[in-house]
Order: C-alpha cells, then sequence, then structure tokens
C-alpha cells in the first residue's frame, strides 16, 4: 500500500459539503494550503484498520509519513491513528516521524492525534523526555504544549515507579514555567493537566495550585482546580 493508493482510497469517500465545514471548523493557517475530504472518524478508523492488519510496522510508518506529507487533513488523521499504538516495536523511526510533525503542527485536532501518539512512545522509553524538553521554549504553541501534554499520562498513575515519579514531576515543572504563557491552549493544557492530576493525587495537584498555579488565568485556575475545594482564584 503506497501513501497513493491510500490517499485515493479515502477520497473514494470523500464529502464535498463536509470538507468545506471541516476546512471552516479547523481554520489552518491560510498559506498552509490543507485540503480536506470531509470524512468522518468512522470512515477513516475503517482505513487505518485495515492497513493496521495488512502492513508491517515498518510498513505502517511509512505509510504514515507518506500521508502526512500529502497535507490533505483526513490523510494527516490517519497518519497520526496509524502510529497511536502502545506495541510499536521497533519505534525509533515512529518516534522520530513523530517529532517531525509535531514541528509542523498548526491545528487543534491534528495537534491532539499526534500528541496521543507521542504518547505512546514516550510510555515506552522514557529516555524520550529529552527530546521533549526542547519543545517546551519553542517559538510554536502547539509543541510547547506537545511537550507536556506527551507527559500527561504519568498524571494518571496511582502506583508509581521512581521513573514515572521522575516523569511526572517533570511535566509539573514544564508546567510552572508555562504558567507564564498567557497563550489560551499553554493555559488549557496546564488546566487539564492539573485536573488529571487531581483525580490521583489531590495532594499534590493542590500543592501546585497553591505555588505556582497561582499565576494561571482565572478560566484555567477554575478548570484545574474543579476537583479541589476551597481554592481561592487569582484575576487575570
Amino acid at each position: 500500500m503506497t501513501p497513493y493508493q491510500a490517499l485515493e482510497a479515502l477520497e473514494t469517500v470523500a464529502h464535498p459539503a463536509k470538507a468545506a465545514e471541516a476546512a471552516a471548523y479547523h481554520k489552518a493557517p491560510a498559506d498552509s494550503g490543507r485540503r480536506y475530504l470531509g470524512l468522518t472518524p468512522a470512515q477513516i478508523d475503517a482505513h487505518v484498520a485495515q492497513w493496521r492488519a495488512d502492513l508491517s510496522v515498518e510498513g505502517r510508518v511509512s505509510l504514515a509519513e507518506g500521508l502526512w506529507n500529502t497535507n490533505v487533513h483526513d490523510a494527516r488523521v490517519a497518519a497520526a491513528k496509524l502510529l497511536s499504538q502502545a506495541r510499536l516495536r521497533p519505534d525509533n523511526r515512529a518516534w522520530t516521524v513523530i517529532c517531525m510533525w509535531v514541528e509542523e503542527l498548526d491545528v487543534w485536532a491534528l495537534a491532539d492525534l499526534v500528541t496521543t501518539a507521542g504518547q505512546k512512545r514516550v510510555v515506552a522509553d522514557l529516555t524520550r523526555l529529552s527530546d521533549l524538553e526542547q519543545w517546551v521554549e519553542s517559538e510554536s504553541h502547539w509543541a510547547r504544549r506537545a511537550a507536556l501534554q506527551m507527559l500527561l499520562p504519568f498524571a494518571k498513575l496511582n502506583n508509581l515507579k521512581d521513573a514515572e515519579y521522575d516523569a511526572r514531576e517533570t511535566g509539573l515543572i514544564w508546567a510552572e514555567h508555562l504558567v507564564t504563557d498567557r497563550n489560551w491552549f499553554i493555559q488549557k493544557a496546564i488546566a487539564d493537566w492539573i485536573d488529571t492530576l487531581a483525580k490521583h493525587d489531590p495532594a499534590r495537584a493542590a500543592e501546585f495550585m497553591d505555588g505556582p498555579g497561582l499565576g494561571l488565568k482565572t478560566f484555567a485556575r477554575k478548570e484545574a482546580a474543579r476537583r479541589l475545594p476551597d481554592l481561592p482564584l487569582t484575576e487575570d
């Protein structure tokens, strides 16, 4: 299965009216040249499931890379989903491809999907935290957001091993660093991170909110603290 053949398969179920709606909704930069097919998630998932079944890991990574390079939104969705697997061995090339995608992110929907794929690879190999660290200072808010979001799985754990605890604390260090970043997506990412942590370690979440979290924008502080009663709000 070549990327061209895969794109052709997606194009057979294209829906022009829904494509126009999707373009208006996702709001890719005007100079992106992004094309939309108007596929539903179910239609994309059906193709991805078949490609996963038919291809080796190497073949899946090659197909994902090729689909992403078409700059067709629906194909990029499929590409990210092709690599969103916990078990993917070997996965070094997949991680390299995901890192390249992070540098090209420009809309939230693709950012979420690429981040999900990246989370699987970081959980599989914690040495990849060093790759994430460079994004914390990126000019792209999507890359800054990805660095934090790819550590979200460690906020969901109850009984952490030492390395997992260190990864969680790294996420909190980055969240503290990004508190002064007033970009809405960054503030939202921090809020989601702390809210998730509050489900599993409310004491640690409250400690963050009583310290660095005081600097969050009001909306983000409300969302981050919704499971933590009696925390005062701050003004923007």
